[in-house]
C-alpha cells in the first residue's frame, strides 16, 4: 500500500508540478497580456484626450462663428434697412420732381395782389391796387414773356432713376 501511496504521490506530484509550471507560464503570458493592454490604453486615452481638445476647439470655433453670424446679420439688416429707406426715398423724390416738369408763367406783381386779402389794409388801398392792375401799360413795347420757372431736372430724374 505504501508503494501505492507513494505511486500516487508522485503521480500527484508531477502532474501538479507540471500545473504548476503552466500556471506560472499562464501568468507570465497574462501578465504580459496586462502591460499591453495598459500601454493600448495609455494610448488610446491620449488619443481620447486629443479628440476631447479638437472636439472643445470645434465647439468653440462653432459658437465663435455663430457670434460673428448674428453681428454679420445685425449689420446686414442695418445697412439693407437703411439702402430700403433710401430707395424708397429715391422713389418719392423721383415721384415729386415728375409732378414738377412743367414749367410755371410768371406772375406779375404776386405779393401785391395778395395784398388785398388781408384784413389790415384799409379799403382805400384795396382799391388803389385794384386801379392799378386795371390800368393797361403806356408803353407800346411788350417785354417777351417769361417763365417763373423752367423746369430742368430731368437729367436729375434720369441720374436717379440709375
Amino acid at each position: 500500500q505504501f508503494a501505492a501511496y507513494k505511486q500516487f504521490c508522485d503521480d500527484t506530484a508531477v502532474e501538479k508540478q507540471r500545473s504548476i509550471k503552466e500556471a506560472d507560464e499562464q501568468v507570465v503570458i497574462l501578465k504580459a497580456d496586462i502591460q499591453k493592454h495598459t500601454v493600448d490604453a495609455d494610448e488610446l486615452g491620449r488619443q481620447i484626450a486629443l479628440l476631447d481638445q479638437d472636439t472643445a476647439t470645434w465647439t468653440g470655433d462653432q459658437k465663435a462663428a455663430a457670434g460673428v453670424r448674428e453681428v454679420e446679420r445685425a449689420d446686414y439688416d442695418t445697412l439693407h434697412k437703411d439702402y430700403t429707406e433710401s430707395v424708397d426715398a429715391l422713389q418719392r423724390a423721383i415721384a415729386v420732381l415728375r409732378k414738377q416738369t412743367k414749367s410755371r408763367p410768371q406772375q406779375a406783381l404776386t405779393q401785391v395782389a395778395k395784398l388785398k386779402a388781408l384784413k389790415l389794409v384799409p379799403p382805400s388801398a384795396k382799391r388803389a391796387i385794384d386801379l392799378f392792375f386795371a390800368q393797361e401799360p403806356g408803353l407800346d413795347i411788350v417785354a417777351p414773356e417769361a417763365n417763373g420757372y423752367d423746369f430742368r431736372s430731368s437729367g436729375i430724374i434720369d441720374l436717379l432713376e440709375k
